[in-house]
């Protein structure tokens, strides 16, 4: 029998690389994408479900960005005739995030399309060595590229 590699080690933060409008974040701190599916237990006679019913799904996350990073995105939308990143039309924005596990690994990429940010924040906190913001968004639309 030849090598079998078992690992648990997770996917190295290195490895990581997120893109909103084609721009790496090099200031990234944190991210989350998420799909949620509406559901709920279907009652019938009894005091036991008889089915599970499903219906809405929605896609929302963040980012954690540094705050030149988070400068940097609402001087992009001011150039573009908007206030600030949560006024940018969501059919504008995408996200793609990518990453591999292992350097042998092809590259798996997450697109998040339909990028509404919700929030822009200014914040800093005492004794702090840098400012990091984080931007929420509802999205359209998650997919895994191979």
């Amino acid at each position: 029998m030849g090598n079998v590699n078992i690992t648990t080690k997770e996917c190295a933060w290195a490895n990581f690389e997120v893109k909103v409008l084609n721009r790496t974040i090099k200031g990234l701190r944190g991210f989350e994408t998420k799909k949620t599916k509406d559901a709920e237990h279907l009652m019938g006679a009894g005091d036991q479900p008889i089915d599970i019913m499903t219906s809405n799904i929605k896609y929302e996350g963040n980012i954690k960005v540094l705050g030149f990073e988070a400068d940097a995105m609402n001087k992009a939308a001011q150039t573009a005739g908007y206030d600030d990143i949560t006024e940018v039309p969501h059919e504008l924005i995408i996200i793609s995030i990518s990453f591999k596990r292992r350097i042998t690994d092809k590259r798996k990429t997450y697109i998040v399309r339909g990028v509404q940010f919700t929030e822009d924040a200014m914040s800093m906190e005492q004794g702090a060595k840098n400012r990091e913001i984080t931007l929420p968004y509802l999205a359209m639309d998650v997919q895994l590229i191979h």
